[in-house]
C-alpha cells in the first residue's frame, strides 16, 4: 500500500543548505514522539548539537534519539563509521547515565574507517594543488573510496571467526601502508594494533551488529513512528552539491533508500530544515558571503562553530536560490526554519532571490562551481524587526516585519514554513 504525504510516520528529516542548519535540535523534538530514530549517512565529520534535560550533548555518530530512553536508534549501511568516535560517545552518554545497550542497532553492512583512512584523508589535503576542500580529516573520503573500490572492512567482518577478521585487516592495512610509504614516505599503524582497535569495538558493540533492513522494514510494518536523519546538507551531496566541495556520501533524500535499505513509497514526509540565514564550513563557493562586520556579527550572535571541529563558520545572507533548489531535489514538503532569533537586531535584512552570471541571470541554481564562483547575488531588502523573538510560541505574535520575512522564504523557496525555531532550548520553537 502506497503511503499518503499526509502520513507521518515515516519521515525524513535533512538540511537544505551547506549542513549545521539546526536538524539535531528538530529531530530531538519530533523524535520524542518517535519509536525509531535512524541515521542514514555521513560519519563523524558530522555532528549535531542537542540540549536535553539541562545538558549539551554533541553527536557525531549516534542518532538525537539515543537521549530518549524509550527510542530505538539505527546507523545505516550507508553511515560510514570510526571505532573511536562511536566508543567514545557510547561511554561518554554511559558516564551521563544514559544507556545505549538493547536500544542501539548498528547495520553489519556499515564500513569502517581504519586509521590509514585517517591518515590518506590528511595527505590529500595537504598534496591538493589549488583551493583545499577544507576536508575535516576524518578519513570519510578514503573509507568512502575503498567501499566503492570494494576494499573495506565492515561492522559484520568483526563477527566473523578470528582467522578471518586477522587475515582481512593485515591486506587491508599492509595495502594501504605500502601504498603511502612508496607515494607519500608515510604510513600508518600495523596490522596488530588496527586489530586490536577492532577487537576493542567488537567488544563494545558485539550485540548491536545486525541486519538493520530487516529491522527497519519490521518497524514500518508494524506501524512505527520512524524518523530517517541526515547529516551535513543538500549542498554537500557528492552529486548535487557544489562538487568538488562536497562530503563523499548523498546528502539528500536519495540516501535514505541506499544507506537504509526502505523503499521510497514508504516516506510519508520529507521535512528540510533552513536556517534563517545561510553558513557553511570550509571552502568553496558561496555567493552570500558577508565577510565584513556583518558576517562577523552573525557568527558571533549565532554561535557558528561547528560542533565537529570548532572551525568559525562562513556566515552570508538568506539564499532562495540554494533553497529553493534543495527543495526540488529532495521533495521537502515542509520546512523548519532556525535561528530566527539571530536576526532580532537587525535593522534590514536581505534575501538573494536570483544570481548575476557574465551578464545573465540565473534564477536556478547552476551545477558548476566555475558558474557559481562568478555570481553576483540579485538581493530584495526588506524591514528588519529589532524585537527579541525568543520568548514568542505563537506565529501570529510574531513582529509583522518577522512574518512577513518568512512568509516572504515560503513563496521563495515553494514550500510552508511549519516550525520556527527562536532559541537553542526545545522549548522555543513557534508550531504553524
Amino acid at each position: 500500500m502506497r503511503v499518503s504525504k499526509t502520513d507521518r510516520r515515516v519521515q525524513v528529516i535533512l538540511g537544505m543548505q551547506w549542513g549545521d542548519e539546526g536538524k539535531g535540535k528538530i529531530v530531538d523534538l519530533l523524535g520524542e514522539s518517535s519509536d525509531v530514530v535512524a541515521r542514514f549517512q555521513g560519519g563523524a565529520n558530522a555532528g549535531h548539537t542537542v540540549r536535553f534535560e539541562g545538558r549539551k550533548y554533541i553527536l557525531h555518530l549516534l542518532p538525537t534519539g539515543i537521549l530518549r530512553p524509550n527510542i530505538q536508534c539505527v546507523i545505516g549501511n550507508g553511515v560510514v563509521i570510526d571505532p573511536d568516535s562511536l566508543m567514545e560517545e557510547i561511554r561518554t552518554l554511559g558516564d551521563s547515565g544514559i544507556e545505549t545497550a538493547g536500544r542501539l542497532w548498528i547495520s553489519h553492512r556499515a564500513h569502517i574507517i581504519l586509521p590509514q583512512h585517517k591518515i590518506l584523508d590528511q595527505i590529500s589535503e595537504d598534496i591538493r594543488t589549488g583551493q583545499k576542500i577544507g576536508t575535516t580529516g576524518r578519513g570519510i573520503g578514503p573509507a568512502y573510496a575503498d567501499k566503492a573500490g570494494r576494499l573495506g572492512i565492515r561492522m559484520g567482518d568483526l563477527l566473523a571467526p578470528e582467522g578471518i577478521l586477522a587475515e582481512r585487516v593485515s591486506q587491508q592495512v599492509e595495502n594501504r601502508n605500502n601504498q603511502m610509504s612508496s607515494l607519500y614516505g608515510r604510513s600508518g599503524p600495523g596490522s596488530r594494533e588496527v586489530l586490536l582497535l577492532l577487537e576493542r569495538l567488537r567488544e563494545k558493540v558485539r550485540d548491536c551488529i545486525t541486519d538493520t533492513r530487516i529491522f527497519l522494514n519490521r518497524a514500518i510494518g508494524d506501524q512505527k513512528r520512524i524518523l530517517l536523519e541526515g547529516a551535513q546538507g543538500a549542498m554537500l551531496d557528492i552529486d548535487f552539491g557544489t562538487y568538488p566541495f562536497v562530503t563523499s556520501s548523498n546528502t539528500t533524500v536519495g540516501g535514505v533508500f541506499t544507506g537504509l535499505g526502505i523503499a521510497p513509497r514508504e516516506i510519508g514526509h520529507v521535512l528540510g530544515v533552513l536556517k534563517a540565514y545561510t553558513t557553511r564550513v570550509g571552502n568553496g563557493p558561496f555567493p552570500t558571503e558577508l565577510t565584513g562586520g556583518l558576517g562577523d556579527s552573525l557568527r558571533t550572535k549565532g554561535a557558528e562553530f561547528g560542533s565537529t571541529t570548532g572551525r568559525p563558520r562562513r556566515c552570508g545572507w538568506f539564499d532562495s536560490v540554494v533553497a529553493r533548489y534543495a527543495r526540488e531535489i529532495n521533495g521537502v514538503d515542509s520546512v523548519a526554519l532556525t535561528k530566527l532569533d539571530v536576526l532580532d537586531e537587525m535593522k534590514e535584512l536581505r534575501i538573494c532571490t536570483a544570481y548575476k552570471c557574465r551578464e545573465e541571470v540565473l534564477e536556478d541554481f547552476p551545477g558548476n562551481c566555475d558558474l557559481l564562483d562568478a555570481a553576483l547575488p540579485v538581493y530584495e531588502t526588506l524591514p528588519g524587526w529589532q524585537k527579541p523573538t525568543g520568548d514568542i510560541r505563537e506565529f501570529g505574535k510574531l513582529p509583522a516585519e518577522a512574518r512577513k520575512y518568512i512568509e516572504r522564504i515560503e513563496r521563495l523557496v515553494g514550500a510552508p514554513v511549519e516550525i520556527v525555531s527562536v532559541g537553542s532550548s526545545r522549548e522555543q520553537n513557534i508550531f504553524r
